[in-house]
Order: structure tokens, then C-alpha cells, then sequence
């Protein structure tokens, strides 16, 4: 990360942490009050934009929570609620997979 974008980072900590509403403004002034130079302004837009309306802190605390791995656990724990529905739809979904033509039944392979 720049200079720039470290400034912008910790500004808007400092705002969140505050209570504070993210603003342009407000980056930039944080950012003159801490004398760090060279910080232009596309930066503190940049960062005001991308968190607008967003809640800092709960980003933070989310941090490593991934939205796309939530969802498999459910669907296993779903699964073993059925009972004895579980292996049937595993076996569905073998028998699919097995109808996909592959290469060789096209007539050429790799190396033809």
C-alpha cells in the first residue's frame, strides 16, 4: 500500500471509530491534521465512495468470514435433518455427472 492509501486507511478508522460519517472532506482533513504530505484528493474520494453507507466496524469484525462458505455447511446440515433422502440425492448427482460426454466419446482425445 502507498503512503496515500495507508493515510486514507487510518482515517477512516479513526472516523468509525468516532462515530463519524465517512466524508471526502473529512478524510482530507484528518490526513492535514496528522501532516502527512502528498495525500491527493482522489484518495480520500476513492474511500468515501466505497464506504458510503457501510459500517466500518462490522467490516472489520467480518473480516474472515466468507458470504460463499456459509452456505455449504447449511446444505449438509439440511441433508442429514432429511434421514435416509441424503444418500438417494448423492446418488443423483453421481448418475449426472456420469452422463457429461467427455473427449473420447467425441471421436478425438489430446493427441489425435
Amino acid at each position: 500500500m502507498s503512503q496515500a492509501e495507508l493515510a486514507a486507511s487510518y482515517a477512516a478508522l479513526i472516523l468509525a471509530d468516532d462515530g463519524v460519517d465517512v466524508t471526502a472532506d473529512k478524510l482530507q482533513t484528518i490526513i492535514k491534521a496528522a501532516k502527512v504530505e502528498d495525500v491527493e484528493p482522489i484518495w480520500t474520494t476513492l474511500f468515501a465512495k466505497a464506504l458510503e453507507g457501510k459500517d466500518i466496524k462490522d467490516l472489520l469484525l467480518n473480516v474472515g468470514s466468507g458470504g460463499g462458505a456459509a452456505a455449504a455447511p447449511g446444505g449438509a446440515a439440511a441433508g442429514g435433518a432429511a434421514g435416509g433422502d441424503a444418500p438417494a440425492e448423492e446418488k443423483k448427482e453421481e448418475k449426472e455427472e456420469e452422463k457429461e460426454e467427455s473427449d473420447e466419446d467425441m471421436g478425438f482425445g489430446l493427441f489425435d
